[in-house]
């Protein structure tokens, strides 16, 4: 063991009272693995360990957690196992899958290019794990060569799921652009979006890189390497390999189109190209279990590391082509001698067999009654009641121990699995969890009034919530683009419950959101062909119908408001408006005012709204003398306000 393994303070402790660490295999900038021994099923996994001062980080717990989810989710044979996610103090870890082998980036190192066999076999898997993950909707975005796992025997398998995210939320800014530089999809430089795509790209570039040994874009700087990724085009393997086929040729420029549309839609279809190129070159990838020379490996109590010498070149094929037929030159004379020869060794085989029968009977006998053969395989479970699953265990010959899960997809009380998987083969009496569903997990939603309509989407859909789309939208006095309101379906029995001040609902229960777009625009004082272009930009249409009322501050023939909303409540995109058009002030009838005085005439008629006009001066006071005989306008005709009426005849 080296000083700095000895250093660790990790190795020999028991973490979580359940797995004792034995040897540390990799460290990184978040985490380190350690192999460790699990006590209570008697295995050995890789522990996983965030490192210490990120453990009060929330952003790198989630990202923790969110791992042990992503994987957990993926049940393939090329996608590393997760089985467990815990904290043990202040220690937060994964417990995964032990693969001892090496990773394709030593490989590469080793070797630098890889055959046409290996790349082709060793992309077919990759590209089988990473098709179950977009199939679960999951994104990987960090595919590069140090996450694929070549296993001493043979498996290969891609982990470190600690960046995917669900499609559904796909925004990946600021920190968040993690990746590795060299293998960043131009979208993600230049937008700071990602979907399964962009895992397509990174598939692209790796698969340039197995084919030539090198990557496609040079530079000193992180930022050279990520312009050209965003301005250049991935030139063909065949330029530095001559050896390529086209058709490899060809898949790595489909998958690395700047343009996410031009590239294949996800793993799925690019593993079906795969397997058509694979038919065409005769290649059929197998990955074969590798034996070390020296015999089976044994467990002596102390790690050896990850990687021994066996290494994975002696498991991937370097050539897949037939083997030639030897051409028999030998003469009778030599055949002859070699006859003789054969029949005087053969009493001594006769003898070599019996030992070796004998040998083999004992060995079957301990297969069977104390090594492998021994084991029993746990069975699936799926979907029974505790009982009946703890039935199933118990007639294999292990003991159930119940473990409650959430799930989705299984109705609660019923098995959603076990741990260890079905098929795992142990020894009689171990104990096997079974996992019992608990239904949906519980999610407390905080208040989404006022927020904006993005930030309530990922907010719900990072609670595992879906949000239907599109929006609900009205116009309103908020503020455009923020949630005026929430309601959520709930999925056990269909019912809805409010959810604008936050609400205590589960996961797969689905989110609808109403978005204000803002006030309706003001068009009072606007022509009606004015207003009716400016309402008909926010998607409302105008009736043909305009009602007209007086108006003493709206000029004549302009639009004085929009009638209000049939029913009461606000306006949506696509409804129909009416305005109310200014038919000018209303007119006032003229008073009486034959008979009165000029002074008080001219007061009745400034108290109606109109102004009283006479050529008597209004001295020694004549005014309070004369009186009006006759007034034009007419009494009683109508008016606009403010009309001055001539008194036409006045006296005694």
């Amino acid at each position: 063991m080296s000083t700095s393994q000895q250093a660790d303070p990790l190795i020999g402790r028991l973490v979580d009272g359940r797995y004792r660490v034995r040897a540390r295999i990799a460290r990184g900038g978040m985490a380190t693995v350690y192999v460790a021994t699990d006590l209570r099923l008697e295995r050995r996994v890789a522990l996983k360990v965030m490192h210490g001062h990120l453990s009060d980080d929330s952003v790198f717990q989630s990202r923790f957690i969110q791992e042990a989810r992503s994987a957990a989710r993926l049940a393939d044979p090329h996608v590393v196992n997760v089985f467990d996610q815990g904290q043990d103090g202040e220690t937060a870890y994964l417990v995964m899958e032990y693969l001892p082998g090496i990773t394709l980036r030593e490989l590469m190192r080793e070797q630098r290019r890889l055959t046409i066999a290996q790349t082709v076999t060793i992309m077919d898997a990759v590209l089988s794990g990473l098709a179950a993950a977009h199939r679960g909707g999951i994104i990987h975005r960090d595919v590069k060569p140090e996450n694929v796992l070549l296993a001493e025997d043979g498996r290969i398998k891609i982990g470190d799921f600690g960046l995917a995210r669900a499609t559904t939320a796909n925004t990946a800014t600021g920190q968040m652009l993690l990746g590795t530089i060299a293998y960043l999809a131009p979208e993600l430089v230049t937008r700071g979006t990602a979907d399964a795509r962009s895992d397509i790209y990174a598939l692209g570039i790796l698969l340039y890189e197995m084919l030539v040994g090198e990557q496609p874009y040079q530079g000193e700087q992180p930022m050279q390497i990520a312009f050209q990724h965003a301005t250049d085009s991935v030139p063909r393997p065949s330029v530095k390999n001559p050896g390529v086929p086209e058709q490899l040729d060809e898949l790595v420029l489909w998958a690395t189109e700047r343009s996410p549309d031009d590239r294949p839609s996800d793993a799925t279809e690019m593993l079906g190209r795969l397997r058509e190129i694979e038919h065409e070159l005769g290649i059929y990838p197998q990955v074969a279990r590798a034996v070390a020379a020296a015999g089976p490996a044994t467990d002596d109590g102390v790690d050896s590391g990850p990687f021994d010498s066996m290494g994975v070149t002696s498991v991937l094929p370097s050539t897949m082509t037939a083997p030639t037929t030897a051409v028999d030159t030998t003469d009778n004379a030599t055949r002859l001698r070699r006859s003789t020869r054969r029949r005087s060794v053969k009493g001594g085989w006769i003898f070599v067999v019996v030992i070796l029968l004998a040998a083999l009977a004992g060995g079957i006998g301990w297969w069977f009654g104390s090594g492998p053969g021994s084991m029993v395989a746990v069975p699936t479970v799926a979907g029974m009641t505790f009982d009946a699953a703890q039935a199933e265990i118990a007639n294999a010959g292990m003991i159930a121990q119940q473990r409650p899960v959430y799930s989705l997809d299984v109705a609660a009380g019923l098995a959603v699995g076990t741990d260890p998987e079905p098929g795992t083969r142990l020894d009689r009496d171990t104990s096997v969890a079974v996992l019992i569903s608990q239904g949906p997990q519980p999610q407390t939603v905080p208040s989404l009034s006022g927020m904006s309509a993005d930030l309530a989407r990922q907010t719900l859909t990072a609670l595992n919530i879906r949000v239907t789309d599109p929006n609900e939208s009205s116009f309103t006095e908020a503020a455009a683009g923020s949630v005026i309101g929430a309601s959520v379906t709930q999925r056990g029995d269909g019912s809805v419950i409010d959810c604008t001040a936050g609400c205590s609902i589960h996961e797969g229960d689905t989110a609808s959101l109403a978005v204000s777009l803002g006030p309706v625009p003001d068009v009072t004082g606007q022509s009606p062909d004015t207003a009716t272009g400016i309402l008909n930009g926010v998607n409302l249409q105008v009736s043909s119908d305009k009602p007209t009322e007086f108006s003493d501050d709206i000029a004549a023939g302009d639009v004085i408001r929009i009638a209000g909303r049939d029913g009461g409540g606000d306006w949506r995109p696509g409804e129909t408006v009416t305005l109310i058009v200014s038919k000018g002030p209303e007119p006032i009838a003229v008073p009486a005012v034959v008979g009165l005085t000029i002074r008080d005439a001219i007061k009745k008629l400034e108290a109606a709204g109109l102004k009283g006009r006479t050529d008597i001066p209004d001295t020694l006071g004549l005014w309070d003398i004369y009186r009006v005989k006759g007034v034009t306008p007419k009494e009683g005709t109508l008016q606009p306000p403010g009309t001055a009426i001539t008194f036409t005849d006045v006296g005694l």
